[in-house]
């Protein structure tokens, strides 16, 4: 991927080696419990796997940690991240254009080891994550590291579709979708499960995905040989059913949260190579 091409975005906030202060992650009372439960339900993970993270960071801080130095904004990975993000808004103010709107480009902000956002703090146990309270994505670039050695997918192009899908999710948030859901959710609706809402929610970010990838290819003229397989195989790597048969042994389709390998890569496929996001109704499709 010649992402060297792209426009660089200024939305990205460089938060890496600042932490979040004496008050933070480490140390949690029943409040800050709380917020890492909240948190990982959002997320669609193991609450207990995180809480597990929090406490072994506690353990393993020092004040020579706390008192890191901020990295430098201009480094490659800044560099890539505002090229992708960059990408995204040009082709999400075009389709957004189109309607008739004007496109609210999200912020995104890269921390490392632990942030704090409007959704309450976390850990870089959670991986990359969209906050719908201040519309910003957090990303920690470890977990491209993490996703090449544990998850086997890797690779430029696999790291920008990351960061497109949860820009998929600020779109939800625009679009009026992530409120029904929480409205779902508060209700006490179920949104688990292999046909659930959560599932559906984040197939439609998959196939958004897929539509920029699409247009920014158009716009940018910057995929190389073996790109799209590289989203595909990290589409298939990150699987409800792959990463439970990873860390359970088996698989329990009533727990899914955002689709089977199969699906993913059939939704982020649909996003592509159609490029337009009236494909990507995911709510109302009769089969995932």
């Amino acid at each position: 991927m010649k992402w060297q091409l792209g426009r660089r975005s200024s939305n990205v906030e460089d938060r890496r080696g600042q932490g979040i202060g004496a008050k933070g992650i480490g140390g949690l009372g029943i409040g800050g419990v709380l917020v890492v439960v909240v948190i990982s339900m959002l997320m669609g993970k193991d609450p207990t796997e995180i809480l597990g993270q929090v406490a072994q960071q506690q353990q393993q801080g020092s004040p020579a940690q706390t008192q890191a130095q901020a990295a430098p904004v201009d480094d490659e990975s800044s560099q890539f991240v505002g090229a992708v993000l960059g990408s995204t808004e040009d082709t999400w103010g075009k389709v957004f254009d189109a309607s008739g709107s004007e496109y609210p480009a999200p912020k995104l902000v890269l921390f490392s080891g632990a942030v704090a956002s409007a959704c309450g703090q976390a850990t870089s146990a959670v991986g990359p994550f969209y906050c719908p309270g201040d519309q910003q994505v957090y990303l920690d670039t470890s977990f491209f590291d993490e996703m090449r050695a544990r998850l086997g997918g890797g690779g430029d192009f696999a790291e920008a579709y990351v960061i497109a899908h949860e820009v998929g999710h600020h779109v939800q948030t625009v679009n009026g979708v992530s409120a029904k859901i929480d409205a779902l959710r508060a209700r006490g609706g179920n949104v688990e499960g292999d046909n659930g809402i959560l599932v559906r929610q984040e197939l439609q970010a998959d196939c958004y995905a897929g539509v920029w990838a699409n247009q920014a290819q158009q716009q940018n003229k910057w995929m190389e040989s073996g790109d799209v397989e590289e989203a595909l195989s990290t589409a298939s790597a990150i699987g409800d059913d792959r990463l439970q048969k990873q860390s359970r042994g088996t698989v329990v389709p009533d727990s899914f949260t955002h689709g089977t390998s199969e699906q993913r890569v059939r939704w982020f496929r649909n996003g592509f190579e159609s490029g337009d996001p009236t494909r990507c109704d995911t709510f109302t499709a009769t089969q995932l």
